[in-house]
């Protein structure tokens, strides 16, 4: 028999209307009623609210009856759209059949359209093409629909809607119905059901999302979590309706909740399969691949009291985001503290701004940098801390990572983005005009050099109008050197970073500068010095503060003035020997601008 279960997402570039287009989904349906509607109701988070983005993908059952009076349930997935939370996009694809493709009508193509487009079609899911804004004035809806056909080589005709007015929003329903393949329904199997999210309550311990793709999970039953082998009872199942709505059981095809009392966070593995205690399947999903961070980061709290509350946060936000990677790592300068691993730096943005947020803590975080590889002698070491980077004279090679960026343009930015890419030690691979106005480029580019202020750039140099995606590749042998910041004579690990040869001199001068300005003046000088290869390269210095010693001398002989001076200033040597040199916060900030 048919299904009357539709499980599909929605894709798109970030910006192009997913969450508004989730809204108007929700009240055509009726799931929600307008009383309680509010914009992008969805995006749970405040960050995700006030940003406009989405961070997490979430899940959410509709039910709908067509005209016939046929009811059928469909099951939303909203996705992310910014490269950084392309993972998120793939874990909603798992549990999908289908995908509404997004296009915005008056930026067309970009980006994320083109990356995330090539991620469904590669999980083998029916796609929609919608192209939304219409109302708009600056709507082009014949280039956007040229530039679908052209760039994406999706053939199916789009429905042309907006979202915000409520235009085409029952042509986009009646397309998944008649379009997305309906949920296959395998309930005489053993249970199988992926994990595809999860996060953490309170009083009910960890609540995990699942599509069950084989067999049915009720209350009551004792199940197992075959990745991590941990087992459980199942204490309540059910759907996902804007808040929970427990039912009797959750069977094949369906998309909801599971609660099991899982207090240990360690347990649940994002795409792990759910089975049958007493009756496991021999089947489990083969899950995703398992994700990597790229950008490496310090976040210390500001008040040594406040590490165990960073620990603890980490450990839940880890549940909600199974991203994150973090150790606990030891700096001289600020204390105790965690080593955290990113998918890109927006996701350093939001992962900090949650913790501050969501925890109440007050974090500082140190220069981010990417994983290096570097060989001394015979040993290949992975070095994710600038700071434990061997000496330059031990190592004879060192791979950094590297990405393949898709910048979208117009042409008459083509130029200015080309010298752009140029500075970053990018190399052109692909140049191709999608139509007379939008060029599509690709670029070999150091992942180092795009992590801090890259995307800044390039939507300065553009005026806004550039799109950018990237993925990675194999890492490529580079000429990179360590540049240390010495403080009053000893080397400050938080302001270590790895940069080109070629760089070293412009981004010592520029760190010794900023932070001359940034430290106040002590007791005793204090030189500011930037070695590489324990070469100092660049050098300022911070003059005393100076006590006026010769006031009270009114006349008399030189030679007393001259005693005092000389006291004075064997007490500011000793100072400067002894002496402690206090760092504010925001010096930690400049290192992270010296891209800019």
């Amino acid at each position: 028999m048919e299904s009357n279960i539709r499980n599909f997402c929605i894709i798109a570039h970030i910006d192009h209307g997913k969450s508004t287009l989730a809204d108007r989904l929700l009240e055509y349906t009726g799931t929600i009623s307008k009383r309680e509607m509010k914009d992008q109701i969805l995006d749970g988070m405040e960050l995700e609210r006030e940003r406009g983005i989405t961070i997490k993908a979430k899940a959410v059952r509709m039910n709908y009856k067509d005209k016939d009076g046929k009811e059928y349930v469909l099951n939303l997935i909203d996705t992310p759209g910014h490269v950084d939370f392309t993972y998120e996009v793939s874990r909603a694809l798992a549990a999908c059949e289908g995908a509404i493709l997004v296009i915005d009508a008056t930026q067309g193509v970009e980006a994320q359209t083109l990356a995330n487009t090539m991620l469904a079609k590669n999980a083998h899911l029916k796609i929609i093409p919608v192209i939304n804004k219409i109302d708009l004035p600056t709507a082009d809806v014949d280039s956007a629909y040229e530039q679908m056909k052209e760039g994406l080589d999706v053939d199916a005709e789009p429905i042309l809607a907006s979202a915000k007015e409520g235009i085409g929003i029952g042509e986009i329903v009646d397309s998944v119905i008649a379009n997305v393949p309906p949920a296959k329904v395998i309930e005489d199997e053993p249970l199988s059901a992926i994990i595809f999210d999860s996060f953490y309550d309170s009083y009910r311990g960890v609540i995990v999302i699942v599509r069950v793709f084989e067999g049915r999970i009720r209350k009551g039953m004792k199940i197992s979590l075959m990745a991590s082998g941990a087992e459980y009872e199942v204490l309540e199942a059910g759907y996902m309706r804007i808040k929970m709505v427990e039912a009797d059981e959750l069977s094949s095809g369906e998309v909801g909740y599971v609660v099991a009392g899982i207090k240990d966070i360690h347990d649940i593995k994002i795409g792990d399969t759910i089975t049958e205690k007493t009756n496991p399947t021999t089947h489990p999903h083969p899950g995703y691949k398992e994700i990597h961070p790229f950008v490496f980061a310090g976040l210390y709290p500001n008040s040594t009291s406040e590490y165990d509350g960073l620990k603890t946060a980490l450990e839940k936000l880890r549940l909600s985001d199974s991203s994150l990677v973090y150790a606990p790592e030891t700096s001289v300068a600020l204390g105790f503290g965690f080593r955290c691993g990113f998918l890109g730096s927006l996701h350093l943005e939001i992962v900090k701004e949650r913790l501050e947020r969501e925890f109440g803590l007050s974090l500082l975080v140190t220069a981010p940098n990417v994983v290096y590889k570097v060989k001394v002698k015979d040993a290949v070491f992975t070095i994710d801390n600038p700071a434990k980077f061997p000496n330059n004279a031990d190592i004879s090679e060192i791979w950094e990572p590297y990405v393949e960026a898709t910048i979208i343009c117009p042409a008459e930015y083509l130029g200015a983005l080309l010298d752009l890419c140029q500075k970053r030690r990018g190399r052109q691979i692909q140049l191709k005009y999608m139509n007379t106005k939008i060029v599509v480029m690709k670029y070999h580019l150091p992942l180092a050099e795009i992590i801090v202020g890259f995307y800044d750039a390039l939507k300065s140099v553009s005026k806004g109008y550039a799109s950018f995606d990237y993925e990675h590749i194999a890492p490529q042998q580079g000429d990179l050197v360590k540049l240390e910041i010495m403080i009053n004579s000893e080397v400050v690990d938080a302001f270590t970073i790895i940069t080109h040869q070629d760089k070293a001199q412009s981004a010592a001068h520029f760190l010794t500068e900023k932070l001359r300005g940034i430290i106040p003046r002590h007791m005793f000088e204090i030189p500011i010095q930037a070695k590489v290869n324990n070469k100092i390269i660049a050098r300022e210095n911070i003059s005393a503060v100076r006590k006026d010693v010769l006031a009270k001398c009114y006349g008399g002989d030189i030679t007393r003035k001259r005693k005092l001076l000389e006291k004075q200033k064997e007490g500011k040597r000793k100072m400067r020997q002894f002496g402690r040199v206090e760092i504010p916060p925001e010096a930690f900030v400049a290192v992270l601008k010296i891209d800019e």
